[in-house]
């Protein structure tokens, strides 16, 4: 958990950054427009889109931007059409590296993002290569200020929820990726907010990196980030605490 919970850290402290530029609504548009291409656009009856809605209302999305984004991925609104790609490699020190894309030009984005690699010490692998270090699972992000922690508990493990994890003034829960509608409505309906919610990839193991080694790889997945297709990018790395403050303020 360690790794994902860190770059989760870094992400979260981008996200005001990143919404100035319009990228946090950009991705969620695109992964409500995915969900409803793919599951249909009734919520109730989709998992991932219902996850996707509620991450969208956490980032106070605006119901009509929602409510377009179902209809063009539904196919009843003209729009771009995007499909996913996944990407495995690794950074620098050998540190394991999934990039999930969302794009309208496949060709480019390969070609863009195996220079991301190439050129930053890492290497684009084939599909399958560092996939199987993950376990597939739920995470909600919910603020210490919104719920205690035995409540809390008391929800999640009544929703199918596997681990509470203490992130400072959050609250991770973790669950299976088959709850992960069961999780969302029970917080809806015990009325407790979330942060986030999500589909992640959570590293089984992790890699120690340090000093110039930290550098390299956060510089890499920063920049996997930051490219416009980006939807996900997950990681199994572990960077002592001190050294991620100082490091993430670049």
């Amino acid at each position: 958990m360690s790794g994902h919970s860190k770059w989760a850290t870094i992400k979260h402290k981008k996200a005001a950054a990143d919404a100035k530029r319009g990228k946090v609504f950009t991705r969620l548009i695109r992964e409500i427009q995915i969900a409803s291409r793919e599951g249909g656009g009734d919520p109730d009856a989709n998992p991932r889109l219902r996850t996707a809605i509620s991450g969208a209302k956490a980032q106070s999305m605006p119901q009509d931007n929602i409510k377009k984004a179902i209809l063009r991925g539904t196919g009843q609104m003209e729009g771009l059409t995007f499909e996913e790609i996944t990407f495995e490699g690794y950074a620098p020190s050998g540190v394991a590296v999934i990039v999930e894309v969302v794009t309208d030009n496949r060709n480019r984005t390969v070609s863009e993002l195996r220079h991301v690699f190439s050129k930053n010490g890492g290497n684009l692998g084939e599909n399958g290569c560092v996939g199987w270090m993950f376990d597939k699972r739920t995470l909600a992000v919910v603020a210490k200020k919104d719920c205690g922690e035995e409540r809390l508990m008391e929800i999640a493990l009544g929703a199918g929820a596997e681990d509470l994890v203490d992130e400072g003034d959050n609250w991770q829960v973790v669950a299976p990726f088959e709850a992960c509608n069961d999780l969302v409505k029970a917080l809806e309906d015990a009325e407790v907010p979330t942060v986030s919610v999500e589909v992640t990839m959570i590293p089984q193991n992790t890699i120690k990196v340090e000093g110039k080694g930290a550098v390299s790889v956060l510089r890499m997945l920063d920049l996997l980030e930051e490219h416009d297709d980006t939807h996900n990018v997950y990681s199994n790395f572990d960077i002592d605490e001190k050294e991620l403050e100082a490091l993430s303020a670049w």
